[in-house]
């Protein structure tokens, strides 16, 4: 199956020379986690996990049900929930050894109790909150005096210690640096209380980039894992990244319109010439997102033609005027590259006020995922199960 109406091709050799690229931005022996939480930045965790498996030291997921799947599909390495899990999920990640993130000494002592009574123990990354306000336990020593509590607690085993810095993809980084000295402080009072962390971590993409907290025992790759810089302010110079992730289609319809005529729901566009109108087969519902609605763009031939009116759930039209060779099964590029002319998620999210990371997080199950290594395709992710 070609997939001509929406295809996103992920390229697996991209994935592993930012990797790489991230690597050697560090110093040597610095261990790398992967986060592949939402399905990947929508790219599919799975495919992902095992193409860079190899190259990483560890995952990370925000749920306990992507951390099992993770399991499921043979995932091996350490996986971590960056977040709070429900106790109905405790059992089962017990059973694959997924690591927890613990801040509350009550949820510590009733997670102790269950893997004391399975036989087994529980891996915990203790989050401590250094300015974030979103998890974690405060950055004080009554915090500290909770922290090794929990460590003492028979079925726990205290393995990392981390926090997640706010605003490390910011040209001003006095913030982070404040957040890096509370966590300095609060991993010294762990220190003298004689808890022992061997796995400490701070830095996520913007942090690796910027060299925000790099110095500890491993970093968190994000949204640079898959090829796009965290924001416009962080230092694109020091790392060089590929767009792991391209988005294409195909033109379905080809007509001509009056001026005058509108287009699309509620009639928000009007011709004031003669135009030449294609339909996209591709809507919000495949998560190509409406507000860029009347200010988005894709490439047909290498050119630029604008979104006219209102992106549907399942079509949106272009103005391809000035595209001579436009026709029915002409390719579209959403997302990527034609020829010389490229469309960035950056790019393309701020165009409509969106933000890249919404972006691909959003692109939907319906578009099948085709993943190219050494510009062959490897595996199909496809609803369809063909």
């Amino acid at each position: 199956m070609p997939y001509e109406r929406i295809r996103a091709v992920i390229d697996l050799d991209a994935l592993i020379y930012n990797i790489q690229s991230m690597k050697q931005n560090l110093r040597p022996g610095t261990q790398v986690m992967a986060v592949v939480k939402a399905d990947g930045y929508g790219h599919g965790a799975v495919p992902v996990a095992e193409a860079a498996e190899p190259y990483v030291d560890g995952f990370g997921t925000a749920t306990a049900e992507e951390a099992l799947q993770l399991r499921r599909q043979g995932i091996r390495k350490p996986v971590l929930v960056l977040g709070p899990v429900f106790e109905s999920a405790w059992e089962a990640m017990l059973k694959e050894q997924i690591r927890f993130t613990l801040f509350e000494e009550d949820q510590a002592a009733a997670l102790s109790a269950m893997a004391r009574k399975l036989g087994t123990e529980a891996l915990v990354h203790l989050a401590v909150d250094t300015g974030m306000n979103r998890i974690g336990m405060a950055c004080t020593e009554a915090a500290a005096d909770m922290a090794a509590r929990i460590s003492r607690m028979p079925g726990i085993r205290t393995e990392g210690l981390f926090t997640h810095l706010a605003r490390a993809d910011e040209t001003d980084k006095e913030p982070t640096r404040r957040q890096l000295e509370a966590y300095r402080r609060f991993a010294s009072w762990l220190e003298q209380r004689g808890v022992a962390v061997s796995v400490r971590h701070v830095s996520n993409s913007a942090g690796i980039i910027d060299q925000e907290g790099t110095g500890w025992d491993m970093v968190r790759a994000g949204i640079s894992l898959y090829g796009l810089y965290p924001s416009h302010e962080v230092q694109r110079n020091r790392i060089p990244l590929r767009p792991v992730m391209e988005l294409k289609s195909h033109i379905s319809y080809v007509k001509e319109i009056p001026a005058g005529a509108q287009v699309s729901y509620g009639g928000t566009f009007t011709a004031d010439h003669p135009m030449t109108v294609a339909t996209i087969p591709v809507g919000y519902g495949d998560g190509y997102p409406r507000y860029l609605s009347g200010k988005g763009w894709v490439l047909i031939g290498g050119k630029k033609a604008p979104i006219l009116g209102r992106v549907c759930m399942d079509q949106m039209m272009a103005d391809v005027s000035s595209v001579p060779q436009a026709c029915r099964g002409e390719e579209v590029t959403l997302l990527g590259r034609d020829g010389d002319a490229c469309i960035g998620a950056e790019e393309l999210a701020g165009a409509g006020g969106g933000f890249h990371y919404e972006l691909l997080c959003g692109i939907s199950k319906r578009v099948p995922r085709v993943y190219v290594k050494d510009g062959k395709t490897v595996t199909i992710s496809d609803i369809s199960g063909c």
